[in-house]
């Protein structure tokens, strides 16, 4: 953050760029004042945000980013960020920009300044075309919730109050893509196909827990697992070595053993899902703070099992194998391994997001072992 943005001023209303450590904290801080009458907000740790938002997350090696507060009367009402990825324009064109961080009052002039100061920066840096909110890749949090309000997301899922979609949309944005969140019984009834398919290629499929005394090594197989799985979805972009291990890191002490799983084909990796416990039944009464005691409420809420609910961020089949009876086995495989360790540290329910809106053969699977639909989020865009 290193120039200093235009602002935007009425007689009440201004919106001033983030510049230093304290108004870095009221950049954070500005969600409690948006969802104080929510109760289906979940606050993130301060600290955990810090990071995300500090020069050491390794988005910023190949990202710039500017982030402004909006006040009226000196008061916060609103927040938005621009972010420029280099690694986005190599791959989508060198004219995309991203809009992020997005938390506003249910005020339509707040909300028509944040964009305007985040698209003229984006404007001046040669965007033509926006979307968003990412915070601050599409390989992190993203989207706004466009329908399931009346339940609290799962970890490293957003929340949203019902406006945001009404405001941006008096803003000319328009759909992009729909992001999808189903609920997931962990302990469904097995499918007759399914367990078929898996019989029918168990000779040629190695299913194995992730091996955390080689954990390093490990990530780099579920990267280039992930990269190449994904690699022609729509907003792709790869994880970087950094990044991946930085997101492995995070995850290390919060995974129990065999909630990541990896499906070999003669040998080779070919799938592999990750699972974890769903931090946010925790963190839903940390109110954003580890201290004095909030430190000592997680440790014993992990140690103690105390999950009942959890998420499956990531999963993947080679492409090479997508869209064959092979792939189709390989996907049942590694929904099917971790069920039995989920459920026995407790875990009945988990949260599988998010999923694109056309992928079908996903939804596919998902609606024949009986899971729901429960959220759907919205990617917005427009042409400046």
């Amino acid at each position: 953050m290193n120039e200093k943005p235009s602002q935007l001023t009425s007689s009440v209303l201004t919106v001033r760029p983030v510049t230093n450590y304290r108004e870095m904290g009221r950049f954070i801080d500005l969600p409690w004042h948006v969802y104080a009458d929510d109760p289906m907000w979940v606050p993130p740790l301060r600290i955990e945000r810090r990071f995300h938002f500090s020069r050491f997350n390794s988005f910023f090696k190949h990202g710039e980013w500017q982030a402004w507060i909006a006040y009226r009367d000196n008061q916060p009402v609103g927040r938005i960020s621009a972010q420029v990825d280099r690694i986005h324009r190599q791959h989508h064109g060198a004219d995309t920009g991203h809009f992020g961080s997005f938390e506003c009052v249910d005020d339509s002039e707040v909300c028509a300044a944040l964009i305007q100061t985040a698209e003229e920066w984006l404007v001046a840096r040669d965007t033509k075309h926006v979307s968003g909110p990412f915070s601050l890749s599409i390989n992190q949090e993203c989207g706004i919730l466009v329908d399931g309000f009346d339940t609290p997301p799962a970890v490293m899922m957003p929340h949203s109050p019902r406006w945001y979609g009404r405001l941006l949309e008096e803003r000319g944005y328009q759909t992009v893509k729909d992001l999808l969140a189903y609920w997931v019984d962990v302990d469904f009834e097995v499918p007759r196909v399914m367990r078929a398919l898996i019989n029918k290629f168990s000779k040629r499929i190695h299913l194995r827990n992730l091996r955390m005394d080689q954990f390093s090594a490990e990530m780099e197989v579920l990267r280039d697992l992930f990269n190449d799985a994904w690699s022609e979805n729509w907003g792709f972009i790869p994880f970087t070595e950094a990044e991946f291990a930085e997101l492995g890191n995070s995850l290390r002490l919060l995974v129990p053993e065999g909630f990541i799983q990896i499906a070999e084909v003669d040998g080779i990796p070919a799938a592999f899902m990750v699972g974890l416990p769903n931090l946010n039944e925790i963190l839903s009464k940390l109110d954003g703070s580890l201290f004095p005691f909030g430190w000592i409420r997680l440790i014993r809420w992990y140690r103690g099992h105390s999950a009942r609910t959890g998420r499956i961020p990531l999963m993947g089949v080679r492409k090479q194998f997508q869209n064959t009876p092979l792939g189709m086995a390989l996907a049942f495989m590694v929904i099917d391994g971790p069920r039995q360790p989920m459920l026995s540290v407790g875990i009945r329910e988990v949260d599988m997001s998010w999923i694109l809106e056309n992928n079908k053969s996903m939804q596919g699977i998902l609606d024949l072992i009986g899971s729901r639909q429960y959220k759907r989020y919205r990617i917005y865009g427009r042409t400046l």
